[in-house]
């Protein structure tokens, strides 16, 4: 009951937003202490703020009101019991980011989320927390409020508090950049996602990690975040009113799906159309004639035809490539030891999700410009591995949405960067063997990819952080 008391005067001043303005004194690193975890991390260039400072708090609140703050922290931790306890190491786990990942690709995976937008939750989210923390570190190092354990050397922590100041609260910011996003996505799911963004905050102040105020400003400012995130989004273009065009060679539908993504709001793109690749072979041309009987005359075999479907299908599959890219990223920062550097896990996070999502929107734009037919259009009598997906071939998504982030993924894990590309190879090489792509629609795909990936890499180089 008392735990459930604290969660309650937790939550109100997390939902109102009310921050103590005082003034809190320097806090200095002891001599052999680690060092500061990302101390410029606050002037790295955010996505959509204009910079870190555009959300600095006012200052935590002053001695005597952290007096009374550290009495309400002793106490709590009197109070932690095997349930709290385990609360606390599952939101401490590896970076704040993590868990957010896990939690959306839950959502997802529980409501079959479609292509479209799981790529655009997962970009605008991991945008957000990014965000977040650049706006965070801006405010940890203007105040450096030490950390409660630093200030009182007798309280109980239940966790390594890493080494950066205390307010605000990167977790509570996480959290509130998280939980903004997905509300508005997952309306019918705000309630549980409020909880689970009350609790991640809450922990750490129950692990005695940051001051309860601490937590608060934290998430009131990624709740901010949020807001801004989402402001940008609704800056898309406006919906396809056009008329489906007709002709030979042309893809032959109706209703064809995605065709107002192709006018969402990218990140680093200046536009969709900025790497739009030049026109598919002519519908009369011989590359064209020697690209149909290359897919007529493939020899499938048991085990292309397993890939095809594997690819198709699959843990690597379109939708759920949102999800495996958050545990790619995930278990690479842990094994480079980065998961615990907070604002540097957040860039890698949304950098691969920017890269996917923006290469959506980009192959979006040009199968759209084109209108292209698929094999099976041009040649009726050529069967299908997988079904034919309803809108037009050139060029082929898988291509631009694997090829993208996995040079951006290779960027940040080197050694791993040849395995990526691999897989893409195989997965477009796949779809030919299907028959629902030509050799262009791949190739074109994929010159794409690599294009978008290095304008997210330029844009990397850029950001203050490397």
């Amino acid at each position: 009951m008392r735990e459930r008391r604290y969660h309650r005067a937790l939550t109100l001043p997390i939902i109102t937003a009310l921050l103590t303005v005082g003034a809190e004194a320097v806090a200095q690193t002891p001599p052999g202490a680690a060092a500061p975890i990302e101390p410029a991390a606050g002037q790295w260039r955010p996505w959509v703020l204009g910079s870190g400072r555009d959300l600095r708090l006012p200052p935590p609140p002053d001695r005597a009101a952290a007096a009374a703050e550290l009495q309400e922290l002793h106490a709590l931790a009197r109070r932690r019991d095997a349930a709290t306890l385990e609360s606390i190491r599952y939101w401490d786990f590896w970076s704040p980011s993590h868990r957010w990942n896990e939690v959306l690709s839950d959502i997802g995976i529980r409501d079959t989320m479609g292509t479209p937008l799981g790529i655009r939750a997962f970009a605008l989210m991991n945008v957000a927390i990014n965000d977040a923390l650049i706006a965070a570190w801006d405010s940890k190092y203007a105040h450096r409020r030490p950390r409660p354990a630093e200030v009182d050397r007798q309280l109980a922590l239940a966790v390594s508090v890493p080494p950066s100041p205390s307010y605000p609260c990167e977790h509570s910011a996480a959290a509130g950049a998280a939980a903004g996003v997905l509300i508005q996505l997952f309306p019918r799911d705000a309630a549980r996602i409020t909880d689970l963004a009350e609790r991640a905050a809450q922990t750490r102040v129950a692990a005695g990690a940051v001051f309860p105020s601490d937590a608060r400003a934290g998430f009131s400012l990624g709740m901010q975040v949020a807001a801004r995130v989402l402001e940008h989004a609704r800056a898309d273009g406006p919906r396809w009113s056009g008329v489906i065009p007709v002709g030979p060679g042309l893809w032959q539908g109706t209703n064809p799906v995605g065709i107002d993504d192709a006018r969402w709001r990218t990140f680093a793109l200046a536009s969709p159309s900025q790497f739009r690749p030049g026109p598919p072979p002519a519908p009369d041309s011989p590359q064209r004639a020697q690209e149909l009987a290359e897919v007529k005359s493939f020899p499938r075999t048991p085990l292309t035809n397993a890939k095809a479907m594997y690819w198709q299908f699959g843990q690597y599959a379109s939708p759920l490539l949102s999800y495996r890219l958050s545990d790619e990223v995930g278990r690479r920062l842990a094994e480079s030891g980065q998961q615990g550097n907070a604002p540097r896990a957040a860039r890698a996070y949304a950098l691969a999700h920017v890269a996917h999502y923006d290469a959506y929107v980009a192959s979006q734009d040009a199968k759209f410009h084109y209108w292209t037919a698929r094999p099976s259009q041009f040649d009726p009598a050529i069967t299908t591995v997988v079904p034919n997906p309803p809108f037009p071939s050139y060029p082929s998504n898988a291509a631009v949405l694997y090829m993208a982030p996995a040079v951006v993924l290779g960027h940040l894990f080197p050694r791993e960067a040849e395995r990526y590309l691999g897989w893409t190879a195989e997965f477009g090489e796949s779809r030919v063997w299907a028959g629902i792509h030509f050799r262009s629609d791949v190739e074109a795909g994929w010159a794409m990819g690599r294009r978008i990936g290095a304008a997210v890499i330029e844009r990397a180089a850029r950001d203050g952080s490397e």
